[in-house]
């Protein structure tokens, strides 16, 4: 068979001609079995997105399957299939490791992409065929359109492209921007009714407040954030109460920020790209408050991440604040924010999207953050990186580096200089060891 994107091209431009009836029913979780054929490649939204009833079909019937993969960043469950249960007939790929397919990629069952969160659906462009989107969405309102509720992400990209099958869920919120799906664009739908899965940000400590405040100083009245999920923007985010005019360009949204909305702080006034005034982000990550609030709300827009995470769009807004996690910064100041102790923990996602993007905006600001130790008291400020661990952002690239000890300012730092300013905010316990190393590899002299 050829490639799904020219078939179900043409085949679109048909159905609206004809003129589909909006008032199609709903058919069966199983009838997507009809449309996945032998080597056919499945892309399926992150978390939220995931349409859980369908996946379910999908391992029920996998001995029918045949060469069927599953691309998904961040799948919400682990399933048998992401262990490796169905060898050769269903198999997932990832493109971001989760608490889902983190044990699977370990075990050998999952493949890894290596990826920019905003070259997604690019790769995806490039590497699949026979491709079909599974998604979940809210229910077809009046007009007919389904809304891909808390996700836009990648899968967004391939509205009118490709063929969609969507499980209609009542618990998905209705949202707006690019993530509307009309009738006339699927291929096949079903109904489904259960919560959506929920993440909660970690608790705040006192280091998490401590690097917050640092950060909140130096964020101006009406700068736009980027903001991702955490122990640090869950207590980030209160301390930003007293701003003004604060915008949202954020590859998520958060339960944090519904308070700022409401406070009238998010208000987005001074942003100059296309969705000025509005909440702007590629997906949502939260819990049913945050799920509420996105529910029919016109401020908030979801848009591919191909446009928002893309660093020349980020780079048009003024004032951009990045703050982003890492794991391991090396004295340098290159990143490692995707591996553990030297292994895979997670992915890019859109880490170097928001850095290199906050660098080229006017006034803009990007932010690493990390406590200083490990829960066992290793400094994550080393001389050189734990061998086999990724580099997530590039020495060239990162801007400011935080702890909770204070701020290191990198962009436009010699080495030496930028040894020194990283080893002032090490853990004290670890300064004259790092001082030694600095002075052994030559940074130091």
């Amino acid at each position: 068979m050829g490639d799904t994107r020219a078939v179900f091209a043409k085949r679109g431009r048909m159905m609206g001609e004809r003129g589909r009836a909006v008032t199609m029913r709903p058919g069966r979780q199983e009838d997507v079995l009809a449309l996945v054929t032998p080597g056919a490649d499945l892309i399926v939204p992150s978390y939220c997105g995931e349409p859980q009833t369908v996946i379910d079909t999908l391992e029920t019937h996998a001995s029918d399957l045949e060469g069927v993969r599953v691309h998904q960043m961040d799948a919400s469950r682990r399933r048998r299939y992401i262990d490796g249960a169905y060898p050769g007939r269903l198999e997932h790929v990832s493109y971001f490791l989760g608490p889902g397919s983190r044990d699977g990629y370990a075990a050998g069952t999952v493949e890894l992409v290596p990826a920019h969160f905003s070259e997604v659906p690019l790769l995806l462009r490039q590497t699949t065929k026979h491709v079909i989107v599974l998604a979940a969405a809210s229910p077809p309102d009046q007009h007919g359109y389904f809304s891909l509720g808390t996700n836009a992400d990648y899968v967004a990209s391939f509205i009118g492209e490709v063929p969609f099958f969507l499980e209609a869920n009542p618990q998905m919120p209705r949202t707006y921007g690019g993530n509307q799906v009309h009738i006339s664009q699927v291929a096949g739908w079903c109904t489904a009714d259960y919560p959506l899965p929920e993440v909660r940000s970690a608790a705040s400590d006192e280091r998490d407040r401590r690097i917050a405040e640092f950060i909140a100083e130096r964020v101006p009245d009406g700068a736009c954030l980027q903001i991702g999920i955490g122990s640090v923007p869950n207590a980030l985010l209160p301390t930003l109460r007293d701003h003004r005019h604060l915008g949202v360009h954020s590859e998520l949204l958060v339960d944090g920020m519904v308070d700022l909305a409401e406070a009238g702080v998010l208000t987005g006034g001074h942003k100059h790209r296309r969705a000025r005034n509005k909440h702007v982000a590629t997906l949502c990550l939260g819990t049913r408050r945050l799920f509420d609030w996105i529910d029919d709300n016109l401020s908030v827009a979801l848009l591919p991440v191909e446009w928002v995470n893309d660093p020349r769009v980020i780079a048009g807004e003024p004032n951009m604040i990045s703050i982003s996690a890492t794991s391991e910064v090396d004295l340098m100041g290159q990143a490692a924010s995707e591996t553990i102790a030297g292994r895979y923990w997670s992915g890019s996602g859109g880490q170097a999207d928001f850095a290199r993007g906050a660098l080229y905006s006017e006034g803009g600001m990007g932010f690493l953050v990390t406590h200083a130790t490990t829960s066992s008291g290793i400094s994550r400020i080393t001389a050189t990186l734990t061998p086999g661990s990724a580099v997530t952002s590039l020495k060239n690239t990162v801007d400011h580096v935080v702890t909770e000890y204070g701020v290191a300012c990198l962009r436009g730092r010699s080495l030496s200089q930028r040894a020194d300013a990283l080893i002032r905010i090490a853990h004290p316990d670890h300064r004259d060891r790092l001082r030694r190393d600095a002075r052994s590899a030559g940074f130091l002299h």
